[in-house]
């Protein structure tokens, strides 16, 4: 009997590329099905926040509201170096010069806004918009400053935006690890042995999707409609990598450094389940 799982993940280039062979059975899923929910990442947020999601792209920032529920997987997650969110503006500025003024920000639980709420705890006036929307907003001066993530951190120069702080850099600078931005979850009520098999599907896939390149371009350009494949190929190259496949001891480290942090500044709750099954 077959088990169908939801598996929500991004319609972003590094996504849609180490799902598509999961999701188009190009590996082995065993007796598990995936019903597949793309959206953007401050959704699947939401969604797992709601535990509406069996399997689910999440940012480590909403990791940290809902880890008694999720089970972190050891593969799919963006995490790396030179890949951090940027902050940008119209005019060079100090960033600390922000203090009281608007920034526009990708949602509320992304690790984007968890960077910037560490780096400095006196930035707070806030306004959450879609990520594809923050570069028009600093440009029209609805707000004073954006914070970037995804494609964005390809094109802004074009936009004639100033980068203000790049919260990566900040991030090695201060820990000398890797910046873990999101990563997949499941929910633990799937017990060991499904989260055990959607473990090894998940790895199976990644594997697969960096070994053949080029098998899911036209998905990919389905879903990244205004990119082109030049800014796609550069996105995926950029956010998929060895800690995609697996996690490894120093990608753990990191999100363990990230969460601590997190947790001692009071944004997240304390918790003490595991990360992982």
């Amino acid at each position: 009997m077959t088990t169908e799982l939801t598996l929500g993940f991004s319609p972003c280039p590094n996504d849609t590329f180490m799902f598509y062979p999961l999701v188009h059975g190009l590996v082995d899923t065993g007796d598990i099905s995936y019903r597949e929910r793309l959206e953007d990442v401050e959704t699947l947020n939401q969604l797992a926040l709601a535990g509406e999601l069996d399997v689910s792209k999440v940012s480590y920032h909403a990791l940290g509201h809902i880890r008694d529920q999720y089970a972190l997987l050891r593969s799919g997650s963006a995490l790396g170096r030179g890949c951090g969110p940027l902050l940008v503006a119209a005019d060079r500025i100090d960033p600390a010069e922000l203090r009281g003024k608007t920034i526009a920000v990708p949602g509320r639980y992304t690790t984007a806004l968890l960077l910037l709420r560490l780096f400095d705890p006196e930035l707070d006036n806030f306004i959450v918009m879609p990520f594809n929307e923050i570069m028009d907003a600093v440009l029209s001066g609805n707000v004073d400053a954006g914070l970037i993530i995804h494609e964005s951190r390809f094109t802004y120069h074009g936009f004639g935006l100033h980068k203000l702080l790049d919260l990566g850099e900040w991030w090695e600078g201060e820990t000398g690890l890797p910046i873990p931005l999101g990563g997949i979850v499941a929910r633990r009520t799937l017990g060991t042995e499904t989260i055990a098999a959607v473990e090894r599907a998940l790895k199976g896939g990644v594997q697969y999707a960096r070994t053949h390149p080029d098998e899911a371009a036209r998905y990919i350009g389905e879903h990244a409609q205004e990119m082109s494949p030049e800014v796609c190929a550069a996105h995926i190259g950029l956010y998929v990598n060895d800690f995609s496949t697996d996690l490894g001891e120093e990608g753990i480290r990191a999100i363990t450094c990230l969460l601590s942090r997190a947790e001692q500044a009071g944004i997240i709750p304390p918790s003490a389940v595991p990360l992982f099954i």
